[in-house]
């Protein structure tokens, strides 16, 4: 492996994230060609993460942008303080000043809010990392308009004109695929895929984020995950929810895994109704089984 990429997940590994060749080489180069990074997977593999990560790293802020369905460029850009701007130009009336000539006053800097995007690009102490979030969920419209603003990393705001980066802030988008992504947006990003971990991976995972948990315990809830995910259920449960059932495990001071804990615990790691009324007693003891023969 190259040594700056071994270096590079070194650094990961040591703020808590396991990461494989292909992620630790995504995020060097990312970083190295200040290019967009477009994450893709099932929910809870880890995506977000890297963004956090990443910030740590580098020892500056995280921007995030959650998206969602309906969310506008105000929201994501920059609002006027309208509270603000009504004060002052009441505090003008009684001052005997003409409210008419204070455009320019209300519509500076200072009556500004600014939103994730705005912010990523005037941050002055240096580049953030900019997390726009499950940008699946977000219309195609503003889908486009994030294409002129990774292309150029500026902003047009009509009452002030164009607003420059101070610095280019590394970005991380995520998606979930619950819907496609344009073609456009991709060929601005480089692309990383991140998979479930595999058992391995997810033991290593266990023990990072849950110190207190026993060799043991650690690889039963591994496994027992492991081949949960190779059933038919509606919502995989991703490395997030691992790591609750492990840190719930330890709670109710359990060792071992059994079936009537199991039960008692399961919507730890299922979310959905119809997963939990489908794992039947036959499949926890087939999952027990499996999770078992690792010891």
């Amino acid at each position: 492996m190259n040594e700056e990429i071994r270096a590079v997940q070194t650094e990961m590994e040591r703020f808590g994230y396991i990461a494989e060749p292909e992620i630790a080489t995504a995020v060097f180069l990312a970083r190295e060609m200040r290019r967009p990074l477009l994450v893709e997977g099932e929910a809870g593999v880890g995506k977000t993460e890297i963004a956090k990560v990443l910030a740590r790293m580098l020892d500056t802020e995280l921007v995030r942008l959650q998206c969602y369905e309906g969310l506008d460029t105000n929201t994501a850009l920059y609002e006027w303080n309208y509270q603000r701007q009504l004060l002052r130009l009441k505090i003008a009336e009684k001052e005997g000043r003409d409210p008419a000539k204070l455009e320019d006053l209300i519509f500076g800097r200072e009556y500004l809010l600014e939103r994730p995007l705005l912010r990523a690009i005037t941050r002055r102490e240096g580049p953030a990392v900019l997390l726009i979030d499950e940008v699946d969920r977000a219309d195609e419209g503003f889908e486009a308009f994030l294409l002129e603003l990774l292309s150029d990393f500026q902003i047009t705001i009509p009452e002030l004109g164009t607003i420059r980066a101070e610095h280019i802030p590394f970005v991380l988008l995520t998606s979930n695929r619950t819907r496609e992504i344009s073609d456009a947006l991709r060929r601005r990003c480089l692309y990383l895929y991140v998979e479930h971990p595999g058992l391995d991976k997810e033991l290593r995972i266990l023990q990072n984020k849950v110190p207190g948990v026993n060799a043991q315990l650690a690889r039963a809830v591994a496994r027992f995950v492991h081949r949960l995910r190779t059933r038919e259920i509606r919502k995989l449960p991703g490395v997030a929810e691992t790591i609750d059932w492990a840190q719930a495990l330890l709670r109710l001071h359990r060792d071992t895994l059994d079936a009537e804990t199991v039960f008692n615990t399961l919507g730890c790691l299922l979310k959905d109704q119809h997963d939990l009324k489908a794992t039947s007693d036959s499949v926890v003891a087939e999952l027990l089984e499996y999770a078992a023969a690792g010891d």
